[in-house]
């Protein structure tokens, strides 16, 4: 008798996140389609490239690209015209990987954050959010670099722009996150958190989420200060960060 296999099974609100990432990159026909002919170019592609090949504006042609790019799928470098070494850089956005980037479950390793979670509730509180709140921004640094490449200089983007980046490279890790503004602050709305239960029961891991919102902003944009107001630990329905 074969053996069914019970675990890494999705939760409805994982599911709902890991399909959120999936149509945030791929919903779009134009998107799938660039995609596929980014797939065609080792290389890479431009977004003067895709501008041409799909009859776009450059700025919607790049915004497609920056989508994928936030969901992790591509991959940004910054080069020069292999002409002599001339010309003004530019972005080259490229497959991550051919073999997992379809993947379906944004999977999270619940040991791993549980002994997180132990670690950071057996310093002082203060030293604890810190430190989380630190590796967050780490990270978000790191994440960034994916969505610009390492040479990118700060400040191209808006704020409002530079704010859905981080909302889409949010939803691409499991948290199904969206924005809006309101009181005239820019809110990002995370309906679904892979931390999960862990976070429930050590709050100060929600830390490492403001953190790496901080990490990828400050990269993207700019130093910003974002501030949690609500989260699921403390009860809330959801958990929002404004900027």
């Amino acid at each position: 008798m074969s053996e069914v296999t019970t675990t890494h099974l999705m939760t409805p609100k994982a599911f709902t996140a890991t399909v959120s990432a999936m149509t945030s990159a791929f919903g779009d026909p134009t998107r799938r389609a660039i995609y596929l002919f980014s797939r065609e170019h080792a290389e890479g592609v431009t977004a003067t490239q895709v501008s041409d090949q799909f009859s776009l504006h450059a700025n919607v042609a790049r915004h497609h690209l920056d989508k994928l790019a936030a969901g992790g799928y591509l991959e940004v470098t910054i080069e020069r015209a292999k002409a002599q070494g001339v010309g003004r850089p530019s972005k080259h956005y490229r497959v991550a990987s051919k073999d997992n980037e379809l993947e379906f479950s944004v999977r999270t390793d619940d040991l791993v954050l549980t002994l997180l979670g132990k670690a950071l509730a057996a310093l002082p509180p203060d030293m604890a959010h810190t430190i989380a709140e630190q590796v967050g921004r780490d990270y978000g640094k790191a994440m960034a670099t994916g969505l610009t490449g390492h040479d990118a200089a700060v400040g191209h983007r808006s704020l409002r722009s530079a704010i859905q980046a981080v909302a889409d490279a949010l939803t691409a890790h499991g948290f199904a996150a969206h924005t809006d503004s309101t009181h005239d602050k820019m809110r990002i709305v995370t309906s679904h958190c892979p931390f999960g239960d862990v976070a429930i029961d050590h709050p100060v891991i929600c830390a490492v989420e403001r953190g790496m919102v901080k990490g990828m902003l400050g990269a993207i944009y700019g130093e910003t200060d974002p501030e949690t107001i609500d989260s699921l630990p403390a009860g809330d329905t959801l958990c929002i960060t404004t900027v």
